[in-house]
């Protein structure tokens, strides 16, 4: 990716160990399959109260889950966060953001994720 990042957050003090639940987040099947493949790494969300610098810290855990069912789980942890204007990413990202919200005027959360541990079962 080209684009420079509008803001990246680091690790706040003491945001390990603090025994916060890991980030949940519920991806769609080809979305998911992506991330187990390693053929996708960033998952974009609106940025706002529930994706932003605080609730997506770099170090903190996540977990991706196929869907709501606890079937397939991916854990992972935050390795980049990035505030981003929609129209500062490539065309293929715009062109799902646009497909998703309808318009490129929004700010984005990007979440570069390292996967750890697969407990994937189809």
């Amino acid at each position: 990716m080209t684009d420079l990042p509008v803001n990246r957050c680091s690790t706040p003090d003491g945001a390990r160990g603090t025994g916060q639940r890991p980030l949940f987040l519920a991806l769609k099947a080809k979305w998911f399959d992506a991330f187990a493949s390693g053929e996708k790494r960033s998952e974009l969300r609106l940025y706002g109260p529930r994706w932003n610098e605080r609730t997506c810290f770099v170090g903190r855990d996540v977990v991706l889950s196929r869907g709501y069912g606890k079937a397939s789980r991916l854990r992972g942890t935050i390795r980049e966060f990035y505030r981003r204007k929609a129209r500062t990413f490539g065309s293929t990202y715009q062109s799902v953001i646009l497909e998703t919200f309808g318009t490129l005027d929004k700010e984005i959360a990007e979440i570069r994720i390292d996967i750890a541990a697969r407990e994937v079962s189809r």
